[in-house]
């Protein structure tokens, strides 16, 4: 096995645990049901047609395919990334991320014409747009992504 595909690895854990937990969200709640589980954090069962916080929902259609689009060229990128510095292991597991939760979302938007969000977070009566697995780990990845291109970068010995 390429030492690069260890990486994918990760990236399918994410895909397993969302769709998991999409799957027992959708077979437990109706839509717009909420299960408060602790102060500032619901359980719910919400579609979103668009992007991140409902970006482009009510857009008339086409943004699925332009987001199915977007999720498929942004993997094959990441794919490549990940072949090329595998070493890299900060890099490569933000990436991993960042692909789990692409192809997560995307299994949604093309099953079911939406993606299924159902973690809620709010404070008093202020409600952050619900969110899903997939959602987290493309978050986490890109923070790390942040995180990795500040650190010093390793010296390359020329030989």
């Amino acid at each position: 096995m390429p030492k690069w595909s260890r990486w994918l690895l990760v990236s399918f854990g994410v895909i397993v645990l969302d769709q998991l937990t999409k799957l027992w969200v959708a077979a437990v709640f109706q839509l717009g049901d909420k299960l408060a589980v602790a102060p500032s954090f619901n359980l719910v069962l919400a579609y979103n047609t668009g992007a991140a916080f409902s970006l482009l929902a009510d857009a008339g259609g086409w943004q699925r395919l332009f987001f199915s689009a977007v999720a498929v060229v942004a993997s094959a990128v990441i794919v490549h990334l990940l072949r090329r510095h595998p070493g890299q292991p900060l890099f490569s597991l933000a990436l991993s991320l960042i692909l789990g939760g692409a192809l997560g979302n995307l299994i949604d938007r093309v099953a079911y014409g939406h993606v299924i969000d159902f973690i809620q977070v709010y404070w008093r009566d202020w409600y952050w747009p619900a969110f899903n697995v997939a959602d987290s780990a493309i978050t986490v990845g890109a923070v790390l992504l942040v995180w990795d291109s500040f650190r010093k970068p390793k010296a390359v010995a020329h030989g």
